[in-house]
């Protein structure tokens, strides 16, 4: 069992010891590093525990989105049976999208450890011999774990952001199996306190148009004044972001400025077919 009290007193009795001795030989805070780094690892939760709760979380959005059918109103008029189609590829997305998580999760956590013992390094070598009263013990002790106190919160943001990551990576899976032409950005800077990036706000109600698709094969569209959607990043791409897409399928859910003159006789045929 992971144990942070059993970190703190390793830490504790590091932070006293180089106070009374001070820097008097480098085997000194080599002994305390030794001991600081197999405390602090097991301090953490074990990898099988964090791939299991990865598993669990991804799971529970993939659930929500797929077997749920929550990712039909990203793209309205797409049937069921589409979506059904694409799932071994939505599922495998899933999978792509734990694996990536676990990875990074693990590298947060070697650059915690690793920061924590290069501020006690830090500290213990800047200590003169014989040691010094002078210190803070307890302001030292809290500048050491600043690194791994806040990794928790790292960690649920990383989840977090990988949900929002899986949700448009299994978006665009269903827009291109599905034959979508445009996408629709959509920010969510009206909600309060969401610390949203300008540039995104700016895409808000942007239409964007898919470079590979029919339409653009047949003449039928063109670039408005957002251009092409592969020209810039996508919702969820970049951290912490939760933008979405709204996915496109028809010449009539362009504006006027979009479709040639090619796609407007194309679409008043169908319409006198119909």
């Amino acid at each position: 069992m992971p144990s942070k009290a059993a970190f703190q007193r390793v830490l504790s009795a590091a932070v006293a010891d180089i106070a009374e001795h001070g820097f008097d030989s480098p085997g000194r805070v080599q002994f305390w590093l030794d001991r600081l780094r197999e405390a602090a690892e097991e301090s953490l939760v074990s990898e099988h525990q964090m791939d299991a709760a990865l598993r669990k979380s991804l799971g529970a959005a993939y659930r929500r989105l797929v077997e749920r059918g929550e990712i039909a109103r990203y793209h309205p008029g797409v049937s069921k049976f589409t979506i059904q189609r694409l799932t071994p590829m939505m599922r495998a997305e899933l999978d792509k999208r734990i694996m990536s998580s676990a990875n990074l999760i693990r590298m947060n956590r070697r650059q915690a450890i690793d920061k924590t013992l290069q501020r006690f390094e830090g500290w213990s070598t800047s200590i003169p011999k014989g040691g010094s009263k002078a210190t803070s013990k307890t302001e030292v002790k809290e500048d050491v774990r600043k690194a791994l106190a806040q990794l928790p919160f790292v960690e649920r943001r990383v989840a977090i952001d990988q949900g929002h990551k899986l949700t448009a990576a299994i978006s665009e899976v269903v827009a291109t199996g599905g034959g979508a032409i445009a996408a629709k950005w959509n920010s969510n800077w009206r909600q309060t306190n969401y610390d949203y990036r300008e540039h995104h706000r700016e895409r808000d109600g942007e239409i964007y148009l898919l470079r590979s698709s029919w339409a653009v094969d047949r003449g039928f569209v063109k670039p408005g004044r957002a251009g092409w959607w592969d020209d810039v990043t996508k919702p969820g791409e970049e951290v912490n972001c939760r933008c979405w897409a709204t996915w496109l399928y028809t010449l009539a859910d362009l504006p006027s400025d979009m479709v040639t003159k090619k796609g407007t006789e194309a679409m008043r045929a169908a319409r006198e077919a119909a």
